[in-house]
Order: structure tokens, then C-alpha cells, then sequence
């Protein structure tokens, strides 16, 4: 059979195409694709077997099968690698600039999160937060908990950044973006990525209050960033 197949990024500017046609044996399966695509083109080996495949606009296993006219595309690693957007930074967070970090064409669902500087925390008034944190272990614990996400939830792709310094009441302090192929996902693999920053991700936070200031621990159980991640929780959000 011939498939046509859809070519992405610095794959397709390995390949010269956008788009091509492949001969298959019938009930070939997406790990023979794979081998058949390094096979034509050595040259661009190590990404293709570093890509995934969809099928239809899904995620698909190695060991699936093929099927005459389904919609073939192989999928690179984005961001420019494996890993995900990540960042610890003093600048004004951007919701869109972050939403354009994971937004791709199998993504059917698209959620954000912004954490927040409240003016009340049980009646006392805080004036601001000043934000502090190991920048390069905050990035790399950040992108372990990505790296986490994706082997929970295939096919997830997430971006995370944190501001540090002082922040005034209203000014975002931590945005989240996940992008799925399903609602269903996105909400758990966003609920799941805060929970576990908030575990092992070193960053801190002074609250500054009209009449003194402090440094607040976790506020959601004992401090144990060894501790392993649980399994997270099911939503009831049908896809």
C-alpha cells in the first residue's frame, strides 16, 4: 500500500519535503514505518527515531497498524529538543507567549494557569511577595517534572515559567501551559505539574505584610522534596 505522509519543522527542512509518499506492505505496523523512513533517509536517521508518529491526528504505539488512507504524520521533538519550556526569570510572565510554547496541530485542548499575588491570606494583608530561588536546579526539577507528565500522559506537552523578586497584589507569579489531545488530560497533568512543583521545585517566597514580613514553607504538608510522585488523581472530564 502507499501512504502519504506529513513532515514537520527540522524534519522536513532535513528532508527537502514537507509531505511524502511511501510504499508499505499491508498490516505494517508504525514501527516498520519508522525503519522504513531511516532506511530512505539515513542522513536524517537520528531524528526520525527520535519523533513520534500520529495516526489520524493521534498518538500512535510502535506495534500499531497502519491502515490504507490513514492520515500519517511524523511528529519531532519541538522546542528545539526533548525537553520542555522551562524558565525562572524577573520579566512580566506572558500567558500567549507561553501558550505558543505547546500549542501544536494535535493539540485539542490548550489550559493555562497563573498563580497570583493575593492581597488576603486568613484575614492579614499582604502588601507583596519577594520571590527567590535556586534558578538552575528550579529549571532542571522543572523539566524532570515534565519529563514525568509525558510518560504519565503521552502526547502532553508542557511549559512552565516562574518570576522571581518582588511582585505587587495582582501580578502573576507562576504560569503553567498544557496542551493535549484531550480536555481530559490537560486537567490532570496540569493539576499534577503544580502539585509537584510545589514539592520539589526550590523556590521561595517572603511575605511582606503592613506590619512585618516572613518566609513561608510548603502550606501543603511536610517538606520532603525525595518524596516520590503519587498517582495522580482521575478527573471526570470526558475527552
Amino acid at each position: 500500500m502507499q501512504i502519504s505522509i506529513l513532515l514537520f519543522a527540522g524534519l522536513a527542512d532535513v528532508v527537502g519535503q514537507s509531505s511524502i509518499e511511501l510504499e508499505l506492505p499491508e498490516g505494517a505496523t508504525v514501527r516498520d514505518l519508522i525503519n522504513r523512513l531511516a532506511e530512505k533517509y539515513p542522513h536524517a536517521e537520528k531524528l526520525i527515531r527520535n519523533s513520534a508518529i500520529a495516526l489520524n491526528q493521534e498518538y500512535a504505539e510502535q506495534e500499531q497498524e497502519i491502515h490504507p488512507n490513514a492520515e500519517v504524520a511524523v511528529i519531532p521533538p519541538v522546542s528545539g529538543g526533548e525537553k520542555p519550556f522551562c524558565s525562572v526569570t524577573e520579566k512580566p510572565l506572558s500567558a500567549d507567549e507561553l501558550i505558543q510554547k505547546v500549542t501544536n496541530p494535535y493539540a485539542g485542548a490548550v489550559l493555562t494557569f497563573a498563580g497570583t499575588v493575593r492581597e488576603f491570606t486568613h484575614g492579614q494583608r499582604t502588601v507583596s511577595l519577594e520571590y527567590e530561588a535556586y534558578a538552575p536546579m528550579a529549571v532542571r526539577k522543572m523539566e524532570e517534572i515534565g519529563e514525568e507528565i509525558e510518560k504519565r500522559w503521552p502526547g502532553v506537552r508542557i511549559a512552565m515559567a516562574h518570576r522571581i523578586g518582588n511582585l505587587r497584589i495582582g501580578e502573576i507569579s507562576l504560569l503553567i501551559a498544557v496542551a493535549s489531545p484531550h480536555r481530559n488530560e490537560a486537567f490532570e497533568s496540569g493539576h499534577y505539574a503544580i502539585e509537584r512543583l510545589k514539592e520539589i521545585v526550590p523556590i521561595w517566597k517572603k511575605e511582606i505584610w503592613e506590619d512585618g514580613s516572613a518566609w513561608q514553607g510548603p502550606q501543603t504538608g511536610p517538606w520532603d522534596p525525595l518524596k516520590k510522585p503519587g498517582i495522580p488523581k482521575k478527573t471526570n472530564f470526558k475527552a
